[in-house]
């Protein structure tokens, strides 16, 4: 495959490293000092696009893919506001669109043992639940993308917890988020339940960026020749 990469930081250089071992061309890597290349002409041969960049850009970089017709596999997080209007241009344009919160495999089984712990939690209104992320001072949005698709899965199950919060809290309607952001960290993601007789909690911990880098190369595999909406759950058969 003929890749792009929009973003060409930490995380777009390991995805380069994966692509190019898997046997794919990147052709293309747009980030700060070449914006002015993120144009159509120069994605007329590509098969798909990563975009890795930050909340402030993402939405106009995506924008622009879908109106060019570029198949793009997203992982910006802290944008997802306007997600509804990319699905529509998306539509609009026959392209194809991926957005992941997080591209992991290991995260995406551990979203579905989520999803199933929660479920079987809803009826004990004893314990109380909390999620907490860690992450490196780096990352600029809080909570994290993973996190908050987390804690929506939850509030899907759980009836009791009606919106999250990003801070400790009082109401009992409310799901807490905690954010850390300490040097050096691994990402890691833990829910927590706790009552007074015992906790029960799931942990993940990231090591490396590989893991997420292996992933989005995936989910760029998977969108060559497609058009749609996908999520990892289609590229991973969850």
């Amino acid at each position: 495959m003929k890749l792009a990469l929009i973003g060409y930081g930490k995380m777009g250089k390991a995805i380069e490293e994966i692509a190019l071992q898997r046997g794919h061309q990147v052709i293309l890597k747009i980030d700060i000092d070449n914006a002015n290349e993120f144009t159509k002409e120069n994605l007329v041969a590509v098969d798909a696009a990563i975009e890795f960049t930050s909340p402030h850009s993402a939405y106009e970089n995506i924008k622009k893919l879908m109106q060019f017709g570029v198949p793009t596999v997203c992982g910006s997080t802290g944008w997802l506001e306007k997600i509804e209007e990319i699905h529509k241009l998306c539509k609009e344009n026959q392209a194809a669109f991926l957005y992941a919160s997080n591209f992991s495999v290991g995260v995406n089984i551990f979203f579905e043992v989520n999803k199933r712990l929660a479920a079987l939690m809803a009826p004990h209104s004893d314990y109380e639940l909390q999620l907490t992320e860690i992450h490196h001072t780096e990352k600029k949005d809080a909570p994290s993308g993973t996190a908050i698709t987390l804690a929506e899965q939850i509030l899907e199950v759980i009836p009791r917890k009606t919106k999250w919060a990003n801070h400790i809290s009082d109401n009992p309607e409310e799901l807490e988020i905690l954010s850390e952001r300490i040097d050096p960290a691994p990402g890691t993601h833990k829910v927590k339940y706790s009552s007074g007789i015992d906790d029960i909690e799931i942990i993940h911990t990231a090591h490396t960026r590989k893991g997420f880098a292996l992933g989005a190369v995936l989910a760029a595999e998977f969108l060559k020749g497609k058009k749609g909406i996908y999520g990892m759950k289609d590229v991973l058969n969850l």
